[in-house]
């Protein structure tokens, strides 16, 4: 039986029953860090981020938040304790930060390919957007990109075109680095566009992020991967086996610990917990967030907006 959408009260735009909210926005990324000092510093030059706020727990972990102005990129929390990140196992792939515009991106792909502690691992035009990958000190995948126009973007058949189309990093550098940027990326603004995880395989990863969780695949032929947004974009979140195929439960080591996405309303949640109630996953509740685990044991939160870093650093 068809669901029917929820109204808010309020508002004037209904809450999916089955999906997630079209105005989703992701949130900070949260990675387990041996080495704080050392990651704190890498991600403020490469990526010209700044320490917003910083907390010490009673079990001796340290969480930093650190972000562009007020907007949060990621949170570190020192584990030092732990194993490194293991490539073959459940994970992350990257976290995508997304700048407004070429010069924005330019700026920033320059100062972290300057930093002797970045690898570059390759650039690809995708069609909808431009993008340029590194890998930070403790195996953490990044990607910085752009969006081209949603114009400019085709779909077909409800699933958007993408490509990995070849992208000069020397030639798109020059020709979009602009004496500001280089001076200060940090200037300008950016934020969390999506997150690409591993998964040990994609039929669970998609009853689990679309079925459940409420994405829309975007893009569900590519062979060994998943893509899945809400509201239309080309990709939230993805999930691919390319380097852990067979993967079970995560155990606890450095790397990601959480992924978060925003939503607008109270109601969204509700009809959150709805479906994974009728999932059969169990789920924790604090009013203002639902936080429940994906197949792998990855936490995913989903908040109401205004998160404040005090809020993230107590999660």
């Amino acid at each position: 039986m068809a669901s029917s959408p929820l109204s808010v009260p309020g508002s004037t735009t209904a809450v999916d029953e089955r999906h997630l909210s079209a105005d989703l926005a992701m949130d900070a990324v949260t990675l387990r860090v041996g080495d704080l000092e050392l990651m704190s510093s890498y991600y403020e030059n490469a990526l010209a981020l700044t320490a917003i706020e910083e907390q010490a727990r009673v079990n001796g972990e340290v969480h930093r938040v650190l972000g562009r102005g007020s907007m949060p990129f990621v949170r570190l929390v020192a584990t030092p304790d732990l194993p490194g990140v293991d490539p073959r196992q459940a994970g992350l792939f990257h976290t995508a930060f997304l700048f407004d515009d070429q010069p924005a991106l330019a700026g920033t792909v320059l100062r972290a390919a300057q930093d002797p502690r970045s690898r570059f691992v390759g650039s690809s035009d995708h069609l909808v957007s431009e993008a340029f990958y590194f890998t930070d000190p403790e195996g953490n995948g990044i990607e910085l990109y752009r969006d081209r126009p949603r114009d400019q973007w085709t779909w077909a058949n409800g699933q958007v075109a993408m490509d990995s189309l070849y992208l000069d990093p020397n030639t798109y550098l020059s020709e979009h680095v602009t004496e500001d940027v280089a001076a200060s990326p940090g200037l300008r603004p950016g934020i969390v566009g999506h997150v690409h995880l591993q998964v040990g395989d994609v039929e669970s990863a998609r009853r689990f992020y679309v079925d459940t969780l409420g994405f829309e695949t975007t893009v569900g032929s590519h062979p060994g991967a998943l893509f899945a947004a809400a509201g239309g974009y080309h990709h939230h979140v993805a999930m691919n086996t390319w380097n852990s195929r067979g993967a079970g439960p995560r155990a606890t080591s450095l790397g990601l610990a959480d992924v978060a996405m925003t939503v607008p309303a109270r109601e969204d949640l509700d009809a959150l917990t709805a479906r994974l109630t009728t999932a059969g996953l169990p789920f924790a509740d604090a009013g203002r967030s639902v936080t429940v685990r994906d197949p792998w044991g990855t936490p995913v939160t989903v908040s109401l907006p205004g998160t404040s870093t005090e809020e993230l650093l107590t999660r």
